[in-house]
């Protein structure tokens, strides 16, 4: 008997895995998906055609990367619907306008009618009955030392060279954002209640939370 079948998730969830970066979102993507038997969706990030233009000139092309954004996720969450569910997903389609569109405007790297348009535009397409939200968002969380040391341990080099005062801005926002998020339920999980990467045990309990919330959601829906 598998895991999924043991808490009795049912076959068809969708949970999605937020957090903010050196989280580790990826790392229980595939821990969950592996236990529970269920596919992954992860980002497309090599075939983002404005990465590399918003990097080079955030204020001209902040509003292009987050509509590519948007209009990527929502097709990916419409595929997953369509397959039939089964699927844990790295990242949610939230968090782009809530964290990140959000504070480009606040830094004045969009402008406000961009900034308008685009929160427009995510409402008219996410913030309906229509649109299939996740059955969980799993909130991943951690004190501001414990994921800088994450971020340092996986030495990416571009994470390296950013600063600790934008980690510690990022990590306030998430908070901001989950402490006021409503779309789906969420579950929140701090990061050292488990060690998947070295006890693929230590998921049991996080599946084990996952179920009950899940039932009790269920449960308040009928």
């Amino acid at each position: 008997m598998n895991l999924r079948t043991k808490y009795g998730i049912p076959a068809n969830s969708v949970i999605t895995i937020a957090g903010t970066v050196g989280v580790g979102k990826s790392t229980m993507t595939n821990a969950l998906a592996n236990a529970l038997d269920f596919r992954t969706s992860f980002e497309k990030v090599d075939t983002n055609p404005y990465l590399d233009k918003f990097y080079a000139n955030f204020t001209r092309w902040s509003f292009h990367l987050q509509v590519y954004f948007l209009a990527e996720r929502f097709k990916e969450q419409k595929r997953i619907f369509e397959y039939g569910g089964g699927f844990i997903q790295d990242r949610s389609i939230y968090e782009d306008t809530g964290i990140f569109a959000k504070m480009h405007f606040e830094k004045g790297t969009m402008s406000k009618v961009d900034y308008e348009t685009y929160t427009s535009l995510f409402e008219a397409m996410v913030m309906t009955p229509y649109f299939p939200h996740p059955d969980l968002l799993i909130y991943l969380e951690g004190s501001i030392d414990d994921i800088i040391c994450r971020i340092k341990e996986r030495g990416r080099p571009m994470e390296q060279q950013t600063p600790i005062d934008y980690w510690n801005e990022m990590h306030q926002r998430y908070e901001d954002w989950i402490n006021s998020f409503s779309a789906c339920p969420v579950l929140r999980i701090n990061i050292n209640e488990y060690d998947i990467r070295d006890d693929e045990s230590s998921i049991e309990p996080v599946i084990e939370r996952i179920a009950n919330h899940i039932k009790q959601s269920q449960l308040l829906k009928r």
